[in-house]
């Protein structure tokens, strides 16, 4: 059975980009011209995903919006005759069928996905994604990941490498190497580490937030406790479960590094890099910042 379904869990703060994000989603600052998530969602319509759940929260009204049809503003551009910018705006609202469900009170990431449970069939599984990273479309991520989950039908991950001394950010990953027949590096998860001190790391190869779960993954949720005392229920937690419990957790390593667009400094990076892909930008935009290397 392909997958067809995606989770997008939309629903955080976003307090690291205060104080735009008192206003404006996290996941819709723009990537040049184009929001974080919309990067994220074309690529998963391209490895076949049709219905998309977005798990939403207060004031993520705009990721709604702009995923909907806009009479308004389609007319203006019919209007003025601005035939490409329409046909720019039209296809945004025909990506997928969108459905939204919002997380009343933020009690962890797995929390957030239990609140879209109801759109998901009890034995399929789904492409899961939480849209702070945003990995180069080349590395076809979501492609390989549903490529491995057929072949092997058990729960896939993707990662990134960071520098060890950031480890401490992110939840962390014991691993196994194993390679695959068509050369794309898939390793076994043997354990999830969260947030762990430099010292204590076992890698520096980190969780993404890109996730296919089997429908196992739901009961562990739903049985969670929190492991913190925050009440928080965590999707990190029940992938620890299920390796307690002897079943295996796939990983994808990177072909070429990503950027976390949760930070400042990620998304500051993958804004020059996919403007400098830009046929439109790149000349005059390298161009400026050579002059600005001069200096």
């Amino acid at each position: 059975m392909s997958i067809k379904k995606a989770i997008f869990v939309v629903a955080g703060f976003g307090t690291r980009f205060l104080p735009i994000t008192k206003s404006v989603p996290k996941e819709m600052l723009p990537i040049v011209d184009k929001p974080i998530i919309q990067y994220l969602v074309e690529e998963a319509i391209e490895c076949g995903i049709e219905d998309i759940i977005f798990v939403t929260g207060r004031g993520k009204n705009s990721i709604e919006n702009h995923f909907d049809k806009s009479y308004e503003l389609e007319q203006t551009l019919v209007e003025k005759n601005k035939i490409g910018l329409l046909e720019e705006v039209e296809k945004i609202s025909k990506l997928a069928n969108f459905a939204y469900v919002r997380q009343p009170v933020q009690k962890g990431d797995g929390h957030a996905l239990l609140c879209a449970k109801s759109f998901i069939d009890p034995n399929e599984s789904v492409l899961v994604v939480f849209p702070d990273y945003l990995m180069p479309k080349g590395n076809k991520t979501f492609a390989k990941m549903m490529e491995n989950y057929r072949e092997n039908r058990e729960i896939v991950i993707a990662t990134d490498f960071v520098p060890k001394d950031q480890v401490d950010k992110y939840g962390v990953l014991k691993f196994e190497s194993i390679e695959s027949e068509d050369g794309d590096e898939f390793v076994q998860v043997l354990e999830f580490v969260e947030k762990p001190t430099i010292d204590k790391a076992p890698s520096n190869l980190i969780n993404n937030g890109y996730a296919i779960i089997t429908p196992e993954v739901w009961r562990y949720l739903a049985e969670s406790q929190s492991t913190t005392g925050d009440g928080e229920i965590r999707l990190a937690d029940a992938f620890v479960k299920i390796l307690e419990n002897g079943k295996k957790i796939m990983a994808l390593k990177p072909t070429n590094p990503g950027y976390d667009c949760g930070t400042k400094i990620g998304f500051l990076k993958a804004t020059v890099d996919i403007a400098l892909e830009r046929a439109d930008l790149q000349e005059e935009f390298w161009q400026f910042l050579q002059s600005k290397l001069e200096k």
